[in-house]
């Protein structure tokens, strides 16, 4: 074997020796047996994937609960009511009418014969009102919350979104919502869909108007609040009482109405906070609680099956400690 006359380099390194049992082909076969290996690696990896994927998807339909449609339906709706504690609602889409009189008298699961419409008469930007769910179903309920039309957050999150997880048989839960614009009129709304079957959804809407008393404070939950209230039978409009009554609104209320508080939501009043003598800027409004959220769950109290309306006026709103 010559070498080449122009290189420096022994021959044993320029042109190597091919090992023994190796030829010509033996890299490229090494290559190809490799890809096969790759290929294969990669359809059991897709294959797992596939495996696990489908194993959390029935994860997930078992910790949400049943997909069994009918089991979520009576009557043609949704086992559960969505509405604002304020005492200005009226059917949605007036295909109902509103039972005036005989709230407490209705028969069947529901507490209204149907979807609602409520108004929100704000004082500002950052005032706030309370929503209310209702579940009406003999099982546990996990439902996706979703405001459309903006300006509008759920206080617990800061968004406009927020999810309800295992909301208890026969069970209500109340939460804030807040508003973060200045809006002179805005219609939104509200709907509440079951996690596992996306068509089983129950709407609310909601018509914004700016009022005539913007104010600089608006009461929000975990705020103490002294306010004069009277409350009435909402169907005999009968006077059951009035007063004073001083408490933190939303969750942990003292009163044993659970609605009583969360009414005080959306209270307002100027920076003064009431506690200047003679000077009251405080604003008032009504709400309309069905007995979930009033005596319903208080066993033999004469108004455990009463609807009540209070008028709740805010006199003041200390700073919190």
């Amino acid at each position: 074997m010559t070498r080449s006359w122009i290189s420096d380099t022994p021959d044993e390194v320029e042109h190597p020796p091919i090992p023994l049992g190796l030829n010509k082909m033996a890299v490229p076969r090494v290559t190809i047996v490799l890809s096969i290996i790759t290929g294969i690696g990669l359809l059991l990896s897709s294959v797992w994937v596939g495996i696990s994927a489908i194993g959390f998807l029935d994860e997930i339909d078992t910790v949400f609960g049943t997909t069994d449609i009918d089991v979520l339906n009576e009557d043609g709706r949704w086992l559960w009511e969505v509405g604002l504690l304020f005492d200005a609602c009226s059917p949605r889409e007036d295909d109902w009418e509103w039972p005036h009189g005989s709230l407490s008298e209705q028969e069947g699961v529901f507490l209204l014969p149907g979807e609602v419409r409520c108004d929100w008469t704000h004082q500002g930007n950052g005032d706030s009102a309370s929503v209310v769910v209702y579940n009406r179903a003999n099982q546990t309920l996990n439902l996706v919350l979703e405001i459309a039309g903006g300006g509008v957050v759920f206080a617990s999150n800061n968004e406009p979104y927020v999810i309800v997880n295992d909301l208890a048989a026969n069970d209500s839960t109340v939460m804030e919502v807040n508003l973060i614009e200045d809006i002179s009129e805005r219609e939104i709304s509200i709907t509440a869909t079951h996690i596992s079957n996306l068509e089983a959804q129950v709407r609310l809407d909601v018509n914004i108007f700016q009022g005539l008393e913007n104010r600089d404070v608006h009461i929000q939950d975990g705020d103490p609040f002294a306010v004069q209230y009277t409350v009435w039978d909402a169907d005999s409009e009968e006077e059951l009482d009035s007063g004073d009554w001083s408490d933190s609104a939303g969750e942990g209320c003292n009163w044993s109405i659970e609605g009583f508080c969360w009414s005080a939501i959306g209270l307002d009043i100027d920076n003064d906070r009431g506690l200047i003598p003679g000077i009251n800027t405080g604003t008032t409004h009504t709400t309309l609680l069905p007995p979930d959220i009033a005596y319903g769950n208080s066993d033999g109290h004469q108004l455990q099956e009463k609807w009540l309306r209070f008028e709740l006026t805010l006199r003041s709103a200390p700073i919190s400690e």
